[in-house]
């Protein structure tokens, strides 16, 4: 039997997946690639000769039999995803049939569009005394949300929200956010394909406005939604700055200084 790998491809531009990823590719004989969401341009370090499929119109049990075979053919088979495989990948569903089958996995993490969003607008999720703490989730929809975790709950924390697979509720996402305290001046940043060379767009506006521009852009699907105090941070006059780079903060690697000494011989 061979290995299976469960590759993070990133989140669209090709050149985005991790070294490690790109030399499995290099060496694999299988790739199953999820056509609807991977660019197939990840494909272009593939061998000559390697079988490779697209599993945007299989079901979850004719992935595992198309992976399952090909372990049976080649020492190494990858499993190409978007993104990060740990985030909204099936990956469990996808691995509890290969364990049973006695096939080792592995997986290999990839860029998150949370932060190729957040990148590709230069944008930061964190920023010292405004908020720590960022916050990846969705809005219930086909798929329903675990007690404690509605949008609303989560919302009142007041930190990033990274809204993924909810571009269509726009509307939900204004009302619960509102419920929680949520001004509508509220900046809201939209990257629809974040990284995809040709493709990529990117939107700012507000949780008042930010739907109207969605709908007169076209944007309804493969978009990543960032809520946050530090968004637009970037033009702001006054920051808190990091105690790291403080000259005043002694570490490991520096003992600090008192202010407006720093230049002293």
């Amino acid at each position: 039997m061979g290995k299976i790998w469960f590759i993070g491809a990133g989140p669209g531009d090709p050149d985005l997946i991790t070294v490690k990823g790109r030399d499995l590719i290099a060496t694999a004989g299988a790739i199953l690639y999820a056509g609807s969401l991977v660019s197939q341009a990840a494909m272009r370090w593939a061998p000559a000769g390697c079988d490779i499929a697209d599993s945007k119109s299989m079901s979850l049990a004719q992935i595992g039999d198309w992976l399952k075979t090909q372990a049976q053919r080649h020492a190494t088979v990858v499993r190409l995803q978007t993104g990060d495989p740990s985030l909204y990948g099936a990956l469990i569903e996808m691995v509890q049939p290969l364990d049973a089958a006695g096939i080792e996995v592995g997986v290999i993490p990839g860029v998150s569009s949370a932060m190729a969003s957040a990148a590709t607008a230069v944008e930061t999720l964190t920023l010292p005394e405004v908020t720590q703490t960022v916050i990846l989730t969705r809005v219930a929809g086909r798929t329903p949300m675990p007690p404690g975790e509605s949008l609303v709950e989560l919302a009142r924390h007041r930190c990033t929200l990274c809204l993924f697979l909810s571009i269509t509720l726009l509307d939900d996402i204004r009302a619960a956010l509102q419920v929680a305290g949520w001004p509508d001046e509220a900046q809201v940043l939209v990257v629809h394909k974040a990284s995809w060379p040709d493709e990529e767009r990117i939107l700012r506006g507000t949780l008042a406005d930010i739907q109207d521009r969605c709908r007169a852009a076209g944007i309804a699907s493969q978009a990543m939604i960032l809520i946050g105090p530090t968004l637009g941070a970037r033009g702001w006059p006054d920051l808190a700055r990091s105690k790291l780079y403080d000259a005043s903060f002694t570490h490991e690697f520096r003992r600090g200084v008192e202010p407006g000494t720093e230049n002293d011989p």
